[in-house]
Parts: C-alpha cells; sequence; structure tokens
C-alpha cells in the first residue's frame, strides 16, 4: 500500500487520507482533529499523524502543515462577524415549518402550513422551484447532502415525497404510515430515508425505488425524530412515549432501548462518530448515552422546564440545551457539567445550534427573535430582530457565515 493524497475536512476538523492497495483499490482514512484550535502546535499534530501513518512521505508532511495551518484559521473565522439582514422573503401564505440549506449553502428550502415547500436562492432572494402537491401541511423537509440533488418533504397527510432540486420533479411518493409524518432523514450516501410518524412507527424507505423496505415497530408513541448513523447501520429513533430506539437498518431488529426519562423526548441526536447519543425530554433534562451499549452515562440537569431541543456540535465536545424555561445551556460532554447558562429570551427556545465552529450559538424563541451567543462565556453577542411572530427554525450554513430564520410571520429572513 501506498500513500496518495489527503483532503481537507472542514467541519469537524480532520484529514482524509488516500492510500492506493493492490489492483489499483483505493482505500481512505480519515483522520480527526477535533481537539485543534487555533493556537494548537502544528508541529506535534504532525508528528503524532506521522507516528500513526508511516506511509506519508516527508513531502507530504509538508503540505499537511499548510493544510492544517488553512484548518485553523477556517475555525477562527467568524468569530467576530456580525450579521447584517440580507433579505425578507414572505415566503408563505401560511406560517413557516422548518428551514434546510443545501452543502454549500447556495440554497436553501422552505416548507409550511400552506402545504407548500419552496426553493430560494440564498444570494439574491429569488423563488427557484415550489413543490407542490402535498394534500396537508409540509412540517419536516430535508437535502440529501452532501450530494444535495434530492429533497424530502414531509406532511401531516401522512405521505413523504422525494423531489429533484434542480428541475422540481416529484420522483416519489412515499405511502405507508397511517398518521401525520413529522421527521425524516436520508442516509449518508443518499440511498435510504427513514421516516417517522404520529402512528409510533418509523418506516425505512430505499430512495430510488420508493419502495418501503422495513417498518421499526416497537414504540408506543408518536416517533418525533429519526436518524441513521454514521455508517448507516443503524438507526435512532425518539418518541413520545419517553424512549429512544436503536435498529439494525438492514434486518430492522431493535438492539437497543434507552430508558431513563420521566416523560415525553423531544429531540434525539447522534454525534459526530456515532459513538454517543443524546436525548432531550419534557422532564427537564437531557441524558447521555452509549448506543453501544444502551447505558446511560449522564445526565445533564439544571432547566426548570420541558428541554425542547439538545444537540452536540461538530466535534462532539459540548453539548447545547434549548427550553421552556427560556434558557438555553452549554455542557462539557467528557466533564458532564454546566458551563455557562444563556439568559435573555422572554419566551420559550424551540431550537438552538452551533455554528459549524463550535464558537457560537444560535437560538430560536417564541419572543420572536433569535440570539447568537459566546457558548463559553455566555454573553449575547447579537440579537436577530424583526420577525413579528415566534421563530420556529433556523439554521447556519455549511460555512456559518449566513443565518436562515423561519418564523409564524408568514416570512424567512437572511442574515449575512
Amino acid at each position: 500500500m501506498r500513500f496518495k493524497r489527503f483532503f481537507l475536512r472542514y467541519y469537524p476538523p480532520g484529514i482524509v487520507l488516500e492510500c492506493e492497495e493492490d489492483l489499483h483499490k483505493i482505500h481512505t482514512k480519515h483522520v480527526d482533529l477535533f481537539d485543534l484550535t487555533p493556537d494548537s502546535d502544528v508541529s506535534l499534530i504532525l508528528k503524532e499523524i506521522r507516528r500513526k501513518e508511516p506511509l506519508m512521505t516527508a513531502l507530504s508532511c509538508t503540505q499537511l502543515e499548510k493544510a492544517i495551518k488553512k484548518l485553523q484559521k477556517k475555525l477562527d473565522a467568524g468569530r467576530s462577524q456580525i450579521y447584517h439582514l440580507h433579505k425578507v422573503l414572505r415566503a408563505h401564505i401560511l406560517p413557516l415549518t422548518n428551514v434546510d440549506f443545501n452543502k454549500d449553502g447556495s440554497k436553501f428550502v422552505t416548507g409550511s402550513y400552506d402545504r407548500t415547500c419552496k426553493m430560494w436562492d440564498t444570494l439574491s432572494g429569488e423563488q427557484l422551484l415550489s413543490l407542490e402537491g402535498h394534500k396537508n401541511v409540509v412540517f419536516t423537509i430535508s437535502f440529501n447532502n452532501p450530494y444535495g440533488d434530492k429533497i424530502a418533504t414531509g406532511s401531516f397527510d401522512k405521505s413523504c415525497k422525494i423531489w429533484d432540486s434542480n428541475t422540481g420533479e416529484c420522483y416519489n411518493t412515499l405511502k405507508g404510515h397511517t398518521e401525520e409524518l413529522i421527521c425524516l432523514e436520508f442516509s449518508g450516501d443518499s440511498n435510504y430515508l427513514v421516516t417517522g410518524s404520529m402512528d409510533a412507527r418509523a418506516l425505512l424507505w430505499d430512495v430510488e425505488t420508493g419502495k418501503n423496505l422495513m417498518p421499526l415497530v416497537g414504540h408506543t408513541g408518536e416517533v418525533i425524530t429519526v436518524s441513521f448513523n454514521s455508517s448507516g447501520s443503524q438507526l435512532l429513533s425518539g418518541s413520545f412515549d419517553g424512549t429512544a430506539r436503536i435498529w439494525d437498518s438492514r434486518t430492522g431488529q431493535c438492539s437497543r432501548i434507552l430508558i431513563g426519562h420521566e416523560a415525553e423526548l423531544t429531540s434525539c441526536m447522534y454525534n459526530w462518530d456515532s459513538s454517543h447519543v443524546i436525548t432531550g425530554s419534557v422532564d427537564s433534562t437531557c441524558r447521555l448515552w452509549d448506543p453501544g451499549t444502551g447505558q446511560e452515562l449522564g445526565n445533564f440537569c439544571g432547566h426548570t422546564d420541558e428541554v425542547l431541543d439538545a444537540v452536540f456540535d461538530m466535534t462532539s465536545h459540548h453539548v447545547v440545551t434549548g427550553s421552556a424555561d427560556g434558557k438555553a445551556r452549554i455542557f462539557d460532554v467528557m466533564k458532564q457539567e454546566c458551563l455557562t447558562e444563556l439568559s435573555g429570551h422572554e419566551g420559550e427556545i424551540s431550537k438552538v445550534l452551533f455554528n459549524p465552529q463550535g464558537n457560537k450559538v444560535l437560538t430560536a424563541s417564541t419572543d420572536k427573535s433569535a440570539r447568537i451567543w459566546d457558548p463559553f462565556s455566555g454573553s449575547c453577542l447579537q440579537i436577530l430582530q424583526g420577525h413579528k411572530d415566534e421563530i420556529f427554525s433556523c439554521a447556519f450554513n455549511y460555512h456559518g457565515d449566513t443565518i436562515i430564520t423561519g418564523s409564524k410571520d408568514n416570512t424567512c429572513r437572511i442574515w449575512r
């Protein structure tokens, strides 16, 4: 085997190595640099990579040093950025439910109570497509990133539709749920889609054929969130029955039930490498789990009302939770302690997320504003104001320099 080349992975920071085996077979390996900071000693990092990857030549290490320094600049980017209102789009005739960027952030989609999904050019604000055909609220939407050539829409009409993001053509209408469809996700290779519904089931689909491959049955309450692990070999589902379940995506068998919450789940997700799962609940806590064993590893407490959203940062070092108590909290995953409390909203916080660099947090609230925070000092860096009603959804683009906010006031706003 010989070393061939490497690629940068910006978020989370890392290097993808390509090596050539016999018969010209290409082998790839991800080298994670989760602890990389703008102040890291690059020479020490190179030394450690060279120790683990002896196939790398001196010349390639020289190139790698430049690449790692480029990664450091990316991680420091946007730390002092102030976001300005770029466009206000009266996107729909009824309130928005969700927004989602494609991989490079050049386009985004919006879903609405008006039964449509629309795609927009981020820079110009021009409407590119209107995806029509659902007979009820379009509640959940997603690009098949990183490819971005397909969009999935899930509706209260109990169906999911898969669309061509370039032409607006509907490839398939997926029917199988018996109640409202409220969550969905593409697998990383975009070959499969999982949907969750108020019928207490998740369904696995073949994207190309639209065939229902298997039902994931076992929950006794609505399935409110679904996701694939990084390899696509497992699925995660969270339910109003107070549990999360881990499923084998090849057999449909439930391998683990995550039991411990005392009330309905509101969110759950894998971290980047699928080594951990977090779950948020109406019981005011967020819990950390080992998906391999099903063991609870930590209980993040402190909120005085329902935890409505909980997410990892890209490096899996930190978790942010948003609550009906109007506050967000930043937790250190390793130490399992609260680092900061983000206080200032005058209403429930329904959506929270880190920017790709992990140095900012975005929160969306029923108080009609979104806020940008320093997650480590707890200070509010900026208030995004102007919406006339509560903000349902928000998103950063891949580079973290653009934000979309979607509101009950029927508009979305682009901030750059």
